[in-house]
């Protein structure tokens, strides 16, 4: 555990965990800053050290427990009197036989205890409950790791989103320019009577949309930013400037090797943990039954007043105690706890196919996304020619202004097709990451930085 925590802490004075607004970040660095001040790393680091506070709180039963009690009592009762008075030291034959016993004065009384308890055999009980509280410490520990993966994960994503966003924000603004272009160059046209009116109308239409775009795009920019904001931990308000994406590569393995390390997956793992805390609960049921041995050593002062002491005395007992029925309580508890492990069982491999299930699912995703990628760059390729043909025919009076613009609308649907397309290969790699079980940030390696994923 604090090896765990000195590794993250390292990382962060590494990478810096407080972002300055006017400096490039850059993904990896986004993902690091969130496995720190991610709110949800902060209450995943919160359990831990609670799992670990249990287990120190567990192993105290074990100990000596030495409590103190201050009784103070004011009584004419017969009998209390008499004990009292020899408690305190104060009996006197005399005043006995010259006395009324039946009828007493009124006598105070304080009593000062120290009693120490020790227990010696617990049939289990205590060890069990010890057990339970480090799987479920060891359980805290390893969903950790699972929640900064995830922490990772959802400020690539916020991070990926705003730079998509952005892409379109500025496609968008230069579309914006060439169609106003278009616009221009037709008023021309028709003030020189060669254009009919119409064919400028349908360019002043589509300039109307692509601004009706541009003002919706810059929105969810803003939005997208906010977002990347809060799963960084950081002020809502700020602002960043982002290092630009780079295109992402093909995976380099396939899905036998990504279905391996989803064997181990932190919140498989933990769950695991927490099972194995769910068998110990049928020995713990079952020490209910056993017998229990301890010991209890007390000592008392007693005065007439609070925190006095006239006399004192102190004993020492054993004890022994044998629960020979309890209505059955105990021994339905153990079957309760065995029929609760079974669940668990069952539960845990239906998880672990669903896991199987899940990377499989997003190992094709990714593939697909690459593959869409791909498609949406020769397309975007092939756009952009046709553009500028276009554009050169109808310079020359070959084609029309509404040619024109339908060529330049279909060069900013490749367009955007492709900012999506690049956006969502990056995050399935991402997600397939964690998915099977390994830090996100491997992916990041091999898609930016190539050459450092080989030396590394």
């Amino acid at each position: 555990m604090i090896l765990r925590i000195s590794t993250t802490a390292l990382l962060a004075l590494t990478l810096g965990t407080s972002l300055s607004a006017g400096e490039p970040l850059g993904l990896t660095r986004a993902m690091s800053t969130a496995r720190v001040q991610a709110q949800d790393v902060l209450a995943a680091q919160a359990r831990t050290t609670a799992g670990e506070a249990r287990v120190n709180q567990a192993k105290g039963y074990r100990l000596p427990q030495i409590s103190f009690q201050e009784m103070w009592i004011r009584t004419n009762n017969p009998a209390e009197v008499f004990a009292l008075q020899l408690n305190q030291g104060q009996f006197s034959f005399d005043d006995f036989l010259v006395s009324d016993p039946n009828n007493p004065d009124y006598l105070n009384n304080a009593t000062s205890r120290f009693l120490l308890t020790l227990p010696i055999y617990t049939g289990g009980e205590i060890s069990g409950r010890v057990d339970q509280a480090k799987l479920a410490s060891q359980a805290a520990v390893v969903e950790t790791a699972w929640v900064e993966n995830s922490a990772a994960l959802a400020a690539a994503e916020a991070y990926i989103r705003l730079s998509q966003a952005r892409e379109n924000v500025t496609l968008l603004e230069h579309v914006f320019e060439t169609v106003s272009t278009h616009v221009e160059l037709a008023e021309a046209y028709v003030n020189q009577g060669m254009l009919v009116r119409s064919e400028l109308l349908r360019a002043q239409v589509e300039m109307s949309s692509i601004e009706d775009l541009l003002i919706e795009a810059r929105g969810q920019a803003k939005v997208a930013e906010s977002n990347l904001s809060f799963r960084l931990g950081e002020d809502p308000s700020a602002t960043w400037d982002l290092e630009p994406l780079q295109d992402p590569l093909p995976l380099t393995s396939d899905l036998d090797a990504w279905l391996m390390t989803a064997e181990s997956r932190a919140d498989l793992e933990a769950a695991r943990q927490l099972l194995q805390a769910a068998e110990l609960e049928i020995k713990v049921q079952r020490a209910a039954l056993m017998p229990k041995i301890g010991m209890a050593a007390r000592w008392d002062f007693f005065g007439e007043q609070v925190f006095s002491s006239d006399s004192d005395s102190g004993a020492i007992m054993a004890m022994l105690s044998v629960n020979l029925f309890s209505g059955n309580r105990h021994r339905a508890a153990r079957n309760a706890a065995r029929a609760d492990f079974e669940a668990g069982r069952q539960q845990i491999e239906q998880f672990t196919e669903g896991v199987r299930l899940e990377v499989g699912d997003a190992y094709q995703k990714a593939l697909t996304a690459r593959e869409r990628y791909s498609t949406a760059s020769n397309a975007q390729q092939a756009a952009v020619e046709a553009e500028r043909i276009t554009q050169e025919r109808f310079k020359q009076g070959v084609v029309k202004m509404i040619e024109l613009v339908d060529t330049t609308t279909a060069l900013r649907e490749a367009q955007t097709r492709a900012i999506v397309a690049r956006a969502e290969a990056h995050l399935a790699s991402l997600s397939l990451a964690v998915k099977a079980g390994r830090r996100p940030e491997e992916m990041l390696i091999q898609i930016q930085d190539p050459q450092t994923r080989n030396e590394s």
